[in-house]
């Protein structure tokens, strides 16, 4: 709970790797800026957890996307 009371969201986020961290910046900034304004949360209290997952951990429909 922040100081208001309000929960403190965590995003989670999975994504394939290969991402660039200046993606990433942009990424979280965005994402803290939507949380802030439809959640009414304060920027400090969105915790953003990112995922890089290879292509051979991640299927869709029974293949593996390393696969495609």
């Amino acid at each position: 709970m922040n100081q208001k009371g309000k929960p403190m969201p965590t995003i989670n986020v999975q994504l394939f790797e290969g991402r660039t961290v200046e993606q990433k910046r942009a990424f979280v900034k965005a994402v803290t800026e939507a949380t802030v304004a439809t959640l009414g949360s304060s920027a400090e209290s969105v915790d953003i957890i990112i995922e890089d997952v290879k292509r051979e951990n991640w299927s869709t429909g029974g293949k593996l996307w390393s696969d495609v």
